[in-house]
């Protein structure tokens, strides 16, 4: 191919990538009850992503106050076995209620943590982010039930999130 055709191929496919229409805004909950919220959560889904990539089994995250922010720590089991952990901090959106926070592993990069979907009583969460490439199904429980995943991602198709690439989470023994 020679240079100049090339060229302006790419050039091209940028212009239609740059024509895409924005993804229409993301809707969160209404509230979040921190207090409530605190404790940990075992994921039960996620999209796929680099930086869980070891991560194979006994995902979990820990949520606990820390002044005027939200202590993290996330866990997970890798192939040879280990217990993987990294900490971080989460920062509460002025105005959100609580539903919009962002967090950082690694200091000054922060990403989006929207509560999308909330059960009234705590037990599991719908987790993703505007631009829709990240999301989790979070619960209380290292197990959920069918219908209850089936709701969930059945919503988070119809917020503009790809369903079909959701990864089960195995949890196969307790993460202490």
């Amino acid at each position: 191919m020679k240079p100049v055709p090339c060229f302006a191929a790419i050039l091209a496919a940028a212009a239609l990538a740059a024509c895409a229409p924005p993804a229409p805004p993301l809707p969160t909950v209404g509230a979040v009850d921190l207090g409530r919220y605190y404790g940990t959560w075992h994921e039960i889904a996620r999209l796929p992503n680099r930086f869980q990539a070891m991560c194979i089994s006994d995902t979990r995250a820990t949520y606990r106050p820390d002044g005027t922010d939200v202590s993290v720590v996330n866990q997970c089991r890798t192939a040879d076995g280990r217990l993987e952990q990294v900490s971080g901090v989460a920062k509460l959106v002025e105005g959100s209620n609580g539903a919009k926070l962002r967090v950082s592993f690694f200091w000054p990069f922060y990403g989006d943590y929207w509560v999308l979907q909330l059960d009234p009583d705590y037990r599991w969460v719908l987790v993703g982010e505007p631009d829709r490439k990240y999301a989790w199904i979070l619960a209380r429980e290292p197990d959920l039930d069918e219908a209850t995943l089936e709701k969930l991602l059945t919503r988070a198709d119809a917020l503009g999130f790809d369903r079909q690439a959701f990864l089960r989470t195995q949890h196969t023994r307790p993460a202490h």
